[in-house]
C-alpha cells in the first residue's frame, strides 16, 4: 500500500492505495452527453507510463525520428508533451486538495483538465491533480507525476506479491458486455438504456488492432459465442476472403491447453501488473492477444445470463431464474479510439496493407465496426 504526497510541502494527498494496471478504457471518449462512473476501484491506482495531458502538439509538428522513439510508428492526431507517469485515482480517494477555479475552462458538463491541474493542495496551494468529471469521459483524479511522490503507506518499503493466476482466478471478477448507459440530467430528467459496455468496447478495439497485427493479412477466426458476436464481423470487413486462415482460440488459466496448430491465442492480461499470460513453454509458436482479465474471463467461462439487482443473496451453487438483461438494439461496435491507439503502437502498422486499414477508419466507420 501507498500514499502520495505533494512533492511541495509532505502533506498527504490520497488515502492509502494498491497498485493496478491502467485499464484499457482509461482515456475513453464514449459517446455524447453519456455520464461514465469511475474509472478507478475504491483503494487502488494506476500509472500511465507514456506522457499524458497538456500541452498536445498536432502530428504535423512532430519529427518522425522523435515519435519512433516514442513508440509510435504510424500517424496520430496529436501526441501528448507533458510529463509521463501520471497517476490516476478515484476522486473519492483523493484527500487535503481544493479546486482552482480558474482552471476550470473546456469543459461541457464537468471538468475535463483541459487547462492543467485543477486541483491544488490544501495546505501549500501547489497544483498537484486534474479532476475529471466531464460528460463521456471516465470520472477520475490524474495526479501530476512532477508535483506528487509515492512513499509506503506504513513507512516500510516492503513490497507486497501480485497475485498468482490461481489466486486472479479464485477472486476475480468477469466484465458483463452489457451495462445500462445514463445520460446527463436534461428537462425531461436523465435517461438511461442497455447498450454494450463500453469496457467491451475498449477491449474489443484494442484487441482487434492486435488481431490485425498478428493476421498476416489472412482472414481470422474466433471462436463461436461471443468471441464472434464481437470480433468477426471487423475481421471479415478489414481483412481479405479465401484460404488460408489463421485460427484464434482462447486460452488462459483454467482453459485447456491450446492446440498445436492455433495461430493466435485469445489471453487475459494480469488485473495487478498488466502482464500477459502466455503457456508453459511458450515460444512464440503463436501471437498472444492480449484482453483485461474481466472481458476475458467473461468469453473463457460465460455466465448463464447477465445478473441484475435484487435483495438478499442466492445459495451457493444456485442459478438465478431472474430474466437476462436486455439486449442492445445494434450490433456490437469496437471503440475507434481504443483501436487507433493501440494500432499506431504496433510496429506491423508499418506494413503498406495495414497502414492502410489504419488510414481509412473513417471509411470502416460507415460499415458500422467502429
Amino acid at each position: 500500500m501507498f500514499v502520495f504526497v505533494c512533492a511541495g510541502c509532505g502533506a498527504e494527498l490520497t488515502a492509502p492505495l494498491s497498485q493496478v494496471a491502467l485499464p484499457v478504457h482509461a482515456h475513453q471518449k464514449y459517446g455524447n452527453g453519456t455520464q461514465l462512473p469511475v474509472l478507478m476501484e475504491q483503494g487502488t491506482f494506476a500509472v500511465e507510463p507514456e506522457p499524458w495531458g497538456p500541452p498536445w502538439r498536432k502530428w504535423e509538428e512532430i519529427q518522425p525520428d522523435e515519435a519512433a522513439a516514442r513508440g509510435i510508428h504510424a500517424p496520430a492526431y496529436s501526441l501528448s508533451d507533458g510529463a509521463p507517469g501520471a497517476v490516476v485515482i478515484a476522486p473519492g480517494d483523493a484527500r487535503g486538495t481544493v479546486l482552482i477555479p480558474e482552471k476550470a475552462g473546456g469543459y461541457c458538463c464537468g471538468l475535463d483538465g483541459a487547462d492543467g491541474p485543477n486541483m491544488a493542495c490544501e495546505v501549500c496551494g501547489l497544483p498537484v491533480a486534474s479532476r475529471i468529471d466531464d460528460c463521456s469521459l471516465w470520472q477520475a483524479v490524474w495526479l501530476a507525476p512532477d508535483a506528487v511522490q509515492r512513499l509506503p503507506a506504513d513507512g516500510t518499503d516492503a513490497e507486497v506479491a501480485p497475485l498468482s493466476w490461481a489466486e486472479v482466478m479464485a477472486e476475480g471478477k468477469g466484465t458483463p458486455p452489457f451495462e445500462p448507459v445514463t445520460t446527463w440530467g436534461s428537462v425531461r430528467g436523465s435517461a438511461h438504456w442497455w447498450s454494450w459496455s463500453p469496457r467491451w468496447e475498449a477491449a474489443v478495439g484494442r484487441a482487434l488492432a492486435h488481431l490485425l497485427a498478428a493476421s498476416q493479412g489472412r482472414p481470422v477466426t474466433v471462436p463461436d459465442g461471443l468471441a464472434r458476436e464481437v470480433l468477426q464481423r471487423a475481421l471479415d470487413v478489414l481483412l481479405p476472403a479465401g484460404p488460408p486462415v489463421r485460427r484464434a482460440v482462447l486460452a488462459g488459466p483454467g482453459r485447456p491447453a491450446p492446440d498445436a496448430d492455433a495461430d493466435i491465442l485469445l489471453v487475459p492480461s494480469h488485473p495487478q501488473t498488466g502482464n500477459v499470460w502466455a503457456p508453459e513453454g511458450w515460444s512464440a509458436a503463436a501471437d498472444l492477444v492480449p484482453l483485461p482479465f474481466g472481458v476475458w474471463l467473461w468469453l473463457a467461462f460465460p455466465e448463464p445470463h447477465l445478473p441484475i439487482p435484487a435483495s438478499g443473496a442466492m445459495p451457493d451453487g444456485v442459478l438465478r431464474d431472474d430474466p437476462p438483461a436486455p439486449r442492445p438494439a445494434h450490433l456490437f461496435r469496437a471503440d475507434p479510439m481504443a483501436f487507433q491507439r493501440a494500432m499506431v503502437r504496433l510496429p506491423a502498422v508499418r506494413s503498406p496493407w495495414l497502414r492502410k486499414i489504419h488510414e481509412n477508419l473513417t471509411q470502416q466507420a460507415r460499415a458500422r465496426i467502429f
